[in-house]
């Protein structure tokens, strides 16, 4: 648990870290990959067979439970290559521009590891020298093999006489089957939300549970986006005898790929909420815990196990990220979208490297492209994104759906399809033409429909383009889904600079002004809460009307709070405190604005505002 790194790598779509602890895990840093695309985990299986020269048994879709199969198979392998390049990095000497070197330099200043390794440094004894060194390869660790399991992801499959099979076959448990059957030592991580057939399953497997001595050999990590989500994700798991090792607060906007938004609660406050219940948050798990183990005649433990609590959204600088681990108490914080720039470290082409370089804040939007229905960062000017809309030119809306991960809708077959698919597209399309619809109604309907994309594909398309593993040399177009921090960051880096950049060594930041990770959030809920309101017909229900109200109240106890929070940031300037403050005016002034002019949806709001 005691992590030699204050940062973690985040999963990035199906593919962009898909092979990334083979780049960075023999330098203690902990990543995540995705379990989504089997398809894509054996192509990569195959390729790193190939690198390792071990032989490669194909596990095909006419094997038995072979999604399962497969992701043990790519996990297992992954541990041997990991293994490997750390103990060649480990027994590698202490020179300049050597790997145990690289190890050591990147390592944060605050690590009593470096603190060693500077005075190994400074030694002139050889034989004390030489203690030294091999007092530092004793407690040099690699870095974690976590996966992810999106848990709304979970797509029924069917058996080759086309009948369903048992719900054991189901994506998402199939992928946590095959991740505990694995060799590794590491942690799952469950994102987007509860989903309690999944979060069962978790029984029937050992690696879950504590050893006598206490060692969780695969530890659960829960995705989460505010205070009360976790505590009840918390208790479903302690109930069963199962402990969650950490809590992983995600901004709900500030983030890349698919975009839960609370309900206007902010990542400030949320932290904040953690960090004044933390012990009380614990001592109610531990409670649960413990009186599960003694109904399951298991040992109990006095103490709690260790937890974690960990955040990341949109982080740029190495001021936020220090904040973040001081004042809120935090033992990680992840940083996702810089990393789509550092070739060491993730797998993107190169033309989609050039285009995330040259972006912009306004070429990242939070777009209606995911067939999930949730909304999804998405890269403007992407590969996928230009050839769906030659497609649409052509009058060939929709994609091929090769892999159909997701689908989940059954408007006109009884098998679910992709509503980005080719198939769903033309029936909806030829649907709309019999509707009778004026000119405006139809273009804004039928761009809805034809919007939708393939990222079930495409997202996996920069590892198949960079390693050539396209079946039969199929042109890929590469789907890309970075957070809003694109922006600020705009050339190809090393490993070691950026991390570098999260510890305050150098700055990678580019020229372009930047607001604070947590006013630049508040921004982005601004704006979904302007365009929830807009989407409301004049007459709205009790229940929109409720929702709206929250989510505005939280919204304005989000900008007080952080009037009050910015003074104590010590490691920000005075200009960067001032210029925060007064966006939080302009932020109050404008929904106070908005809401006088929709007062039939906020009626209570004039005497409300006045007091806040």
């Amino acid at each position: 648990m005691n992590d030699l790194h204050t940062f973690h790598i985040p999963v990035m779509g199906t593919g962009f870290t898909i092979n990334t602890p083979v780049k960075v895990a023999q330098y203690g840093i902990s990543s995540v990959i995705s379990l989504v695309d089997d398809t894509l985990i054996e192509q990569m299986r195959q390729y790193y067979c190939g690198v390792m020269e071990e032989n490669y048994i194909p596990i095909t879709q006419n094997d038995e439970d072979y999604r399962a199969r497969r992701i043990t198979a790519y996990l297992d392998l992954l541990d041997r290559i990991v293994k490997k390049n750390f103990e060649e990095v480990k027994s590698s000497c202490f020179e300049i521009n050597t790997e145990i070197t690289k190890y050591f330099e990147m390592l944060p200043e605050t690590s009593p590891l470096k603190t060693l390794y500077h005075q190994m440094l400074a030694a002139q004894d050889p034989v004390l020298k030489k203690n030294m060194q091999d007092q530092l390869r004793s407690q040099m660790r690699p870095g974690a093999i976590d996966v992810n399991i999106m848990t709304k992801l979970d797509r029924l499959n069917y058996g080759k006489d086309n009948t369903p099979l048992p719900s054991e076959f189901s994506d998402a448990l199939a992928a946590l089957r095959g991740y505990a059957k694995s060799t590794l030592n590491s942690a799952v991580v469950f994102s987007a939300g509860i989903n309690r057939k999944l979060y069962s399953y978790v029984e029937k497997f050992k690696d879950f549970y504590a050893d006598a001595s206490g060692f969780i050999k695969k530890r659960i990590v829960l995705k989460v986006t505010d205070y009360r989500s976790s505590i009840i994700q918390g208790k479903f798991f302690a109930q069963k005898g199962i402990w969650v090792s950490e809590y992983r607060v995600e901004s709900g906007l500030n983030c890349g790929g698919h975009a839960f938004a609370s309900n206007g609660s902010l990542m400030g406050p949320i932290l904040e909420e953690f960090k004044t219940k933390r012990q009380e948050f614990i001592q109610t798990l531990q409670d649960i815990y413990e009186a599960a183990l003694k109904l399951r005649n298991e040992k109990t433990f006095n103490h709690p196990h260790p937890i974690k609590i960990t955040a990341q959204g949109g982080i740029g600088t190495h001021q936020e990220h220090n904040f973040l681990l001081s004042y809120y108490q935090l033992e990680s914080a992840g940083w996702g979208t810089p990393f789509l720039l550092v070739p060491e470290t993730t797998s993107v082409d190169p033309e989609t490297l050039e285009k995330l370089c040259a972006a912009g804040e306004e070429d990242v939007e939070l777009s209606d492209v995911s067939p999930l229905g949730v909304p999804f960062n998405n890269l403007k000017a992407s590969l996928s994104e230009i050839k769906k809309f030659r497609r649409i030119e052509k009058g060939r809306a929709g994609s091929a759906c090769l892999k159909g991960y997701l689908v989940s809708n059954t408007e006109f077959t009884e098998k679910p399809i992709c509503t980005a698919s080719r198939q769903y597209q033309k029936l909806k399309l030829d649907q709309l033409l019999q509707m009778d619809l004026d000119s405006e109604t139809y273009k804004i309907q039928h761009d809805a429909i034809v919007n939708k994309s393939c990222i079930c594909h495409d997202l996996a398309a920069s590892p198949l383009i960079n390693y050539q593993l396209s079946r039969n040399n199929a042109q890929e177009f590469t789907a890309v889904c970075p957070g809003p921090n694109i922006a600020y960051f705009s050339k190809i880096v090393s490993l070691a600079d950026m991390v570098g950049h999260i510890y305050g060594r150098v700055n990678l930041l580019n020229t372009q002004q930047r607001s604070h990770m947590f006013i630049k959030e508040l921004n982005l809920y601004m704006d979904y809460f302007i365009k929830e309101v807009k989407k409301l017909t004049l007459k709205p229900t009790e229940k929109q009307i409720a929702h709206l109200n929250e989510f505005k109240n939280n919204l304005l106890e989000g900008i007080e709070y952080y009037k009050k929070l910015f003074p104590k940031m010590l490691d920000e300037t005075q200009e960067h405190k001032n210029k925060a403050l007064e966006e939080l005016q302009s932020f109050k002034k404008k929904i106070d604005h908005f809401i006088a002019k929709h007062r039939h949806i906020f009626p209570h709001s004039l005497s409300t505002l006045a007091s806040v």
